[in-house]
């Protein structure tokens, strides 16, 4: 197992100046961000242009890692692969398309993104709309060696009401993403609030995560006894303004990284564990969000064999 971190924390930075402060710190990983262009949400990230990749660059960004003894543990670009607007729809897919034909071209194993959800139809009619969407680009990542890898991120922020926005949540909801021939991503942060045990969830479905990342969360269960379970409603500020929990780097958190590690390790796993950096008191300046990464580190480097 390796530890790594993925990049779209520290945006503005070029990613041969990520690569040399990561190596310089420890890590021996990078989960590279490759959203065609940056604003839409927090920690998103172009340090890649896959539309405009090929053999050259893929020499460049391999040298890159060579230099600093760096794996390029994924290729990262969470999007709504089942967004309502059919035309942002099939961009989407596009742009994973060419995430993929990109992870080839470097010896890259996985593309992450989401699976999504259409906020006008059902969980069930999601489905049914995944089944059609999917299958296409896990067919063509197949055919170029690579593996499509889906976190269990909620996404409640991108339903209007604060439901789940990526039907991928749930062990109920790998199984049957698994059977599409999708794979995970695999956050214990997500699955703490959503009151399912992260090292219970992650035994049985080992040989299905191939790429795993490291967030905390930070639970504040008096805060619950006032919004409940969904959060704010009346008092939300913005998408992602739940108000009982919050995300934090590992170590700042309630996820128990010891039984999280040990599992991973008992089940075979040999691939990275990325620190995925969305801790809000960590985050706002370049040096804040080092830092951030810094805690992390210092929190998972003892319980990884290095």
């Amino acid at each position: 197992m390796k530890l790594g971190f993925l990049t779209a924390c520290l945006p503005e930075l070029p990613l041969a100046d990520i690569a040399g402060w990561a190596s310089a710190r420890g890590y021996e990983a990078l989960e590279v961000a490759v959203w065609p262009s940056t604003g839409s949400r927090d920690f998103e990230a172009s340090h890649i242009d896959v539309a405009n990749f090929g053999g050259a660059e893929a020499e460049q960004i391999t040298g890159l890692f060579d230099r600093h003894g760096l794996t390029l543990s994924s290729l990262a670009y969470y999007e709504n692969n089942l967004h309502p607007d059919e035309q942002r729809r099939a961009e989407i897919a596009a742009h994973v398309k060419r995430a993929v034909d990109a992870a080839a071209l470097l010896g890259v194993e996985t593309v992450g993104t989401f699976i999504g959800r259409h906020p006008g139809l059902s969980v069930k009619e999601n489905v049914t709309l995944a089944e059609k969407e999917l299958p296409p680009l896990v067919e063509y990542a197949g055919e170029r060696g690579v593996k499509i890898i889906i976190e269990n991120c909620v996404m409640e922020g991108w339903h209007p009401d604060g439901y789940p926005g990526n039907i991928a949540y749930s062990p109920e909801l790998w199984e049957w993403m698994f059977s599409l021939g999708l794979y995970l991503n695999y956050d214990p942060s997500h699955l703490l609030w959503l009151g399912i045990d992260p090292v219970t969830a992650l035994r049985p479905y080992l040989d299905r995560i191939p790429h795993a990342q490291a967030k905390d969360a930070q639970l504040d269960p008096r805060a619950r006894d006032r919004y409940g379970f969904f959060g704010k409603t009346l008092e939300r500020e913005h998408p992602w303004d739940e108000g009982w929990w919050r995300y934090r780097v590992p170590g700042r958190g309630d996820v128990d990284w010891r039984g999280v590690v040990d599992a991973l390790y008992e089940g075979g796993f040999t691939g990275v564990l990325s620190v995925e950096h969305e801790d809000p008191v960590w985050s706002g300046t370049e040096d804040k969000v080092k830092q951030g990464l810094d805690i992390a580190y210092q929190t998972l480097r003892p319980l990884i064999n290095a």
